[in-house]
Parts: structure tokens; C-alpha cells; sequence
């Protein structure tokens, strides 16, 4: 574990590793003093991966005096098999003592789209995920779902949607930032301040984010995008490490200057 850390932190036991990139301007990594922050990637409906993880979580930050953060970077629902349960933990067990960041992901817009226009965009979400989120609901058991009159499942997914879990995805934000870091679910278009970012890109983005080499005027963690590693780079940190396929839900640490991972999956 601790020589994978090093790997993923660009360091060696004998100091930093220079890294060579002239197209690239370097951010210097930093949240105010007293300061920690804990940012989960994407769970998909792995239940059992996130107790996990908030529970080494709480295990890490024990004796720490200072104020908490924990930022979800997003796709809470589908894939998984417990999407209701993912929320409901979110909703009834927060993490105690800290503040909490709920991001907005591309598969919870799908769904509330659905919600809103389900003739329009329904079959493309049971397609993607939508099916098993519906299950975890107790929504169209025993039908098939694609060939059902899209109109009457999402009449019974509103019955049976606790107004909570609506008020949670309803609530939830497109970025956050905090010191020089910018958190967000997909990424950013290259060359667009943050300010002027564009929803689809920030829920949707792939290649033309993660395949970029220019500077932002952030360090933009995300997820998303799946890399069997986390993955952290001069001008972004990836860490959807595909907990609902690999069982490996990734927590990003940030502390001054510090960067490192808490990890499902993983031998300490």
C-alpha cells in the first residue's frame, strides 16, 4: 500500500519526483490551515462500500481538532443494487461533526429528468442504470421495465420516492471549491473559467477533460470518468475507481499541502 501511495503521489523515498511538462502550469496544492477534507467518488449503489468507507473515514480523522469536510462527488443511484439505501444513509447517518457536500451526477439528473419528462428521457436512463435504481424502489417488480408505458412507471416511482430522497437530489450542487482545489463530477471544458462552465459539460465530460494538458486555475477532483487507479495529475485528480464492478470506493484526503487515499478493497 505504501509504495502504490507513493506511485500515485509522484514521490519516491528519497523525495518529489520532477515532473516534466512544459504545456503545464502546476497548482500548488492547498485548504486553509485546520482544515481536512474527505471527497468520495462514485458509489452506484454499493451500500456496503460506503458504510466502509465512512467508517474508516471516522477511524482516520479520530483526534482531529480541526473543522471536517466530506464532498460526494456524485451517481449515488444506479448499477448498484441498494441506490435507495446509498440515500437513505446519506439522509438518516450523516457523517457526525462534519459538513457535507452533496454534488450533483449525471445519473441523478437523468433520473429527476425522468421524473420530469419520462416519454422524453426514460428509456435512456432504465438503460444506463435506471432499471436497478427503480428496484431498489420496489418499482416495477416482476415487469420489464423497457417495454413498460414509461408514464405509469414514473407515476409509481414518484408514489413510492420518499420526499426526502427528492428534496436531497433536488438540493444538490454542480461544483464546490475549497482552497485551490474545484470539485465537481465530470470535469471542466478546458480553456472556460469555472464560472462559465456549461451543466452538461460538468455532468458529462470525458475525453476532451481528462485527455487535457492545459492549466486550470483550479486542481479540478473528479469522478465520472473510471480508472482502475486513482489517477493524479498536475491539473486534475480522478478517483472513480468503479466501486458497483471493482469494490474499490475511493476517498480522496486533503490537508494543507497533503494529498492521499482511503480505499474499499484495499490492504492497509
Amino acid at each position: 500500500m505504501k509504495e502504490r501511495l507513493q506511485r500515485w503521489l509522484g514521490r519516491s523515498e528519497t523525495g518529489p519526483v520532477a515532473v516534466k511538462n512544459d504545456d503545464m502550469d502546476r497548482i500548488s496544492p492547498y485548504l486553509p490551515p485546520d482544515r481536512r477534507l474527505y471527497c468520495i467518488g462514485d458509489i452506484h449503489g454499493r451500500l456496503d462500500l460506503l458504510e466502509e468507507l465512512h467508517g474508516m473515514i471516522l477511524q482516520d480523522c479520530a483526534g482531529f481538532d480541526g473543522s471536517k469536510v466530506v464532498v460526494y462527488l456524485g451517481d449515488y443511484i444506479d448499477r448498484g443494487a441498494q441506490s435507495k439505501q446509498v440515500l437513505d444513509l446519506l439522509i438518516d447517518q450523516p457523517l457526525a461533526g462534519f459538513e457535507t457536500v452533496h454534488l450533483l451526477g449525471n445519473h441523478e439528473y437523468a433520473m429527476l429528468d425522468f421524473l420530469r419528462n419520462p416519454d422524453g428521457v426514460g428509456a435512456a436512463w432504465l438503460s444506463f442504470g435506471g432499471q436497478v435504481t427503480c428496484l431498489s424502489y420496489g418499482v416495477g417488480l416482476g415487469k420489464i421495465m423497457m417495454n413498460m408505458d414509461l408514464e405509469l412507471l414514473c407515476e409509481e416511482l414518484e408514489e413510492k420516492l420518499p420526499q426526502s430522497h427528492l428534496d436531497l437530489l433536488n438540493s444538490m450542487s454542480l461544483s464546490h471549491t475549497e482552497g485551490s482545489y474545484y470539485f465537481v463530477h465530470a470535469g471542466i471544458r478546458p480553456g472556460v473559467p469555472v464560472e462559465d462552465q456549461e451543466t452538461g459539460d460538468m455532468l458529462w465530460i470525458r475525453e476532451e477533460f481528462t485527455k487535457s494538458r492545459r492549466h486550470h486555475d483550479f486542481i479540478v477532483v473528479h469522478g465520472h470518468t473510471i480508472s482502475m487507479e486513482a489517477e493524479s495529475l498536475p491539473n486534475r485528480i480522478g478517483i472513480d475507481t468503479g466501486a458497483y464492478q471493482t469494490g474499490m470506493l475511493t476517498a480522496l484526503v486533503l490537508e494543507g499541502a497533503e494529498q492521499r487515499l482511503l480505499q474499499t478493497g484495499r490492504d492497509s
